[in-house]
């Protein structure tokens, strides 16, 4: 079934008439008229026909089969969650039923009994050269398409101009941005330097040009997208120089290709101009790939940071190297998320009490309101933990990367916002890995005070100095992690080089307090050796049926843009796109 637009103020639909999309599955706002109903059909009845018994009494047999089969399946959800909660929830202990492995936090505790095993061992460290062993063959590289001439539709100049209104973080907004470059190329439009929304959770007012450079954005695209900074006069006009009258589509995530041809193009083509808002995951990843090269050409060629923010970057990257001389410049960084908000959303407990359980449902209902108390919400920290929903605490990291084989003596960047509870959650990651160092603690007060106060660009910091580190290190899943992994593959001729812990398996393990030090760093090296296996695994795309996201596997599609040196994509330097 076709996705639908919903419109505002002038309520476009696909024909451009008012109420939904034509091909679309109604929605509770739609105000569309019911389909008529389908006309009687007339039947002859026989006069002389036996009434059919033996199948009258096996519909009935049936209908009640099908009715034990739905209590079934109503019934056994209900007794697996209530057993949970025997399990793990409050009842646990009255009931005397020991916790589920890896439903409970005792890493701290894991931690105190090791330690002197940490402290002991004197095995050789891992050398961050010799990391990654598993390696892609090159393939033949294939021309860039050279245009989405192929593509275009009936018009043959510019259809109309194209808004998008682009929110969330820093990868958020990349994703949209990438996404409209390719939507712009497909309908042919002229693209309006992407709007920004301010969001009360990041709290960030920067616009497109604090983030990115506008005018070598422009340039880059230029025979591919026209890109524009503002909008013709006599448009502004016709719509008394506020953007929001202009007519405006809401699209459901993940519109395909035919939904966008066959009734956004319409709209444009009548108006000249449309406003999509939001516009984040708003184009199926599935697009011909003339239009898939748009986003390739978008995300490593086009958006470069502005120069305030890849000038620091930049010094930040040279001053981890100069620091790392006994490594050979290399460098591992931990994205860890591990921030207040982050814990409260996760819903997960660790080891402060009640205290830390009074605090996080103070947060929740501060910044999420009345989402975790509705009706029906069952809350399981045990169940999130278990199944690696939980985010991996300082410590946990730590002892990971410990168990790894990686000493004390390894340099390490921790790309993170603020830490809950830092003083008590850095200590022990502190103690295993003294060379830690943050953006503050690289960057001097005065280089680091035009960035206070502004989330994406001090996200944007931490995205160089991880892009440009030997090891990169995810704890949690998200849009930053994503995009990073596809961009060092993008730069790492096919390989993230990045660890991607087994969180399922590292909560059981860090609660087994029989286990001994040399039995937890066996699986650990498990760990890492897996990490490299899927670190250069290339999705298998077939025309338009990738499923996967671009921006993480962006191997076939985007290999055209890479340089190649021999064997190897050569980051040596900070690339021309940051």
């Amino acid at each position: 079934m076709g996705t639908k637009a919903k419109a505002h103020h002038h309520q476009y639909n696909a024909n451009g008439a008012g109420g939904g999309g034509g091909n679309g599955s109604e929605s509770s706002s739609s105000t569309s008229p019911s389909p008529p109903p389908s006309p009687r059909r007339h039947f002859t009845v026989p006069h002389c026909r036996r009434k059919p018994r033996a199948k009258t009494i096996s519909v009935v047999s049936g209908f009640l089969l099908l009715r034990r089969f739905l209590r079934l399946l109503v019934v056994l959800p209900l007794l697996y969650v209530s057993g949970l909660l025997m399990c793990m929830g409050p009842f646990s202990g009255l009931v005397g039923h020991t916790p589920l492995p890896g439903s409970v936090y005792r890493s701290h505790e894991m931690f105190q009994l090791l330690w002197p095993h940490i402290l002991a061992d004197n095995s050789t460290p891992i050398e961050l050269s010799s990391v990654w062993r598993y390696r892609r063959k090159l393939k033949e590289q294939k021309p860039c398409p050279s245009s989405t001439a192929g593509l275009q539709l009936d018009s043959p100049g510019p259809s109309g101009y194209l808004i998008v209104e682009v929110n969330g973080g820093l990868n958020q907004q990349r994703s949209a941005i990438c996404n409209a470059v390719a939507l712009a190329g497909l309908l042919n439009a002229v693209l309006l330097i992407p709007r920004f929304e301010f969001h009360n959770v990041w709290r960030d007012p920067s616009t497109f040009t604090d983030i990115y450079d506008e005018d070598h954005f422009i340039a880059t695209l230029e025979g591919h997208v026209k890109v524009v900074k503002e909008l013709p006069e006599m448009l502004m006009e016709k719509y008394d120089h506020n953007i929001t009258t202009i007519p405006t589509l809401h699209v459901q995530a993940w519109a395909p290709v035919r939904y966008y041809t066959g009734e956004v193009y319409p709209v444009l083509q009548k108006e000249g101009v449309i406003r999509i808002a939001p516009f984040a995951n708003r184009l199926a990843m599935n697009v011909p790939p003339p239009i898939q090269h748009l986003r390739c050409l978008a995300n490593y060629e086009a958006l470069k940071f502005s120069s305030p923010i890849s000038n620091l970057a930049n010094k930040l990257v040279e001053r981890m190297t100069e620091m790392s001389s006994r490594t050979r410049g290399k460098y591992i960084a931990v994205h860890l998320c591990f921030e207040e908000d982050m814990v409260a959303f996760s819903c997960c407990l660790y080891d402060g009490g009640e205290a830390e359980n009074v605090a996080m449902n103070s947060i929740r209902q501060k910044g999420w309101g009345d989402k975790f108390k509705r009706k029906g919400r069952v809350t399981l920290p045990g169940l999130n933990r278990i199944d690696g929903k939980c985010p991996l605490t300082p410590l946990e990291v730590g002892m990971m990367l410990r168990g790894m084989g990686f000493d004390n003596s390894t340099l390490i960047y921790l790309a993170s916002g603020k830490i809950y509870w830092a003083e008590k959650h850095l200590a022990p990651l502190l103690k295993m890995f003294p060379y830690l160092h943050t953006k503050k603690s690289l960057a001097t007060p005065d280089e680091l005070a035009p960035f206070e106060g502004y989330s994406s660009r001090l996200a944007a910091l931490d995205y160089t100095v991880c892009l440009l580190s030997e090891i990169f290190v995810t704890t949690q899943g998200g849009n930053f992690p994503h995009f990073l992994m596809g961009h060092r593959r993008f730069h790492y001729n096919g390989h993230a080089k990045t660890i991607i812990p087994d969180k399922r398996k590292l909560v059981v393990l860090l609660q087994d307090m029989s286990m001994s030090w040399n039995d937890f760093k066996l699986e650990m090296e498990a760990i890492l050796t897996e990490s490299d296996r899927k670190g250069k695994i290339v999705p298998r795309v077939k025309k338009f049926t990738r499923k996967s996201s671009v921006y993480t596997y962006p191997l076939p599609e985007c290999s055209c843009l890479q340089k190649h040196n021999n064997t190897q994509i050569i980051p040596s330097h900070i690339p021309d796109s940051l």
